[in-house]
């Protein structure tokens, strides 16, 4: 599979924008479930299809998608409200953007993430104290493999929507199975979709201040829009600064939550 990328990726410019950027052939990386999961019965192309783009990007490239989300720096006020317990899931863990701050916060804790490079980054980007007290399993949001009332904080970022594939109602009933009574399931940088959170029981909570995606250079905010912001690559490159605001981008920034406590039997 190394190979056959790495003569892909020759011919293709390094800011071809996300939706443009991989080929059919680059389905392959999917593993029956997961391509059952992203692609059913059929096999749709990932040229122009943004969300089978990211599932590609997680497996193909996870250094570029450590790149991207170096520059989303969730609002402290989030991190500040999330409670200490003794044991967490994080659901969606991806490389680690909340799992390095959720393991000050507890004594044990599973991180689940489906696509295998990005549990190999993370495994490698963790110290070897906090690999002590982290497993690090593959599992989907609505087939979670851990016991019922296993964690008092089941959490996720950026990883939840509103289909089936990334979640849906099932991820959120599996959510609520592992929660142990009293406990709270948590979603950091929800969707768009609050309706459905909140006829699911959830409560919104929403951080004041400016926000900013905050690039290492203007070198990198130019790159990195060209590819994942196209429409607002020839902006960034007219400001030339490495901070990008979120309005420009058409994206809520990550200063929002919500949140639901599981009642006890």
């Amino acid at each position: 599979m190394q190979p056959r990328r790495l003569t892909q990726m020759a011919t293709t410019s390094r800011n071809t924008e996300l939706t443009r950027r991989y080929s059919d052939e680059d389905l392959r990386v999917f593993s029956f479930a997961e391509r059952a999961r992203f692609l059913g019965s059929g096999t749709p192309a990932p040229r122009g299809d943004r969300s089978l783009a990211f599932e590609l990007l997680y497996r193909l490239e996870p250094q570029l998608y450590d790149r991207l989300v170096a520059a989303e720096r969730i609002h402290p006020a989030v991190l500040e409200w999330l409670p200490r317990v003794d044991r967490v899931v994080e659901v969606g863990a991806g490389t680690g953007r909340l799992t390095t701050h959720l393991l000050t916060l507890c004594a044990q804790m599973v991180a689940v993430e489906p696509a295998r490079p990005m549990r190999e980054r993370l495994s490698t980007a963790l110290s070897p104290n906090a690999l002590g007290k982290v497993d690090i399993v593959d599992g989907f949001f609505d087939a979670l493999p851990i016991d019922d009332d296993s964690a008092d904080l089941v959490v996720s970022c950026s990883a939840l929507d509103r289909d089936t594939a990334h979640g849906g109602d099932a991820g959120l009933a599996e959510m609520e199975r592992v929660c142990a009574p009293g406990g709270m399931v948590v979603v950091v940088w929800p969707p768009n979709h609050l309706d459905w959170l909140s006829a699911h029981g959830f409560t919104h909570l929403s951080f004041p201040g400016s926000m900013w995606m905050e690039f290492r250079d203007t070198a990198e905010a130019i790159e990195m829009t060209e590819i994942f912001y196209p429409h607002a690559a020839a902006e960034v490159r007219v400001r030339g600064t490495a901070r990008v605001d979120y309005d420009l981008l058409g994206v809520n920034p990550p200063r929002d939550l919500v949140f639901k406590k599981k009642h006890c039997n």
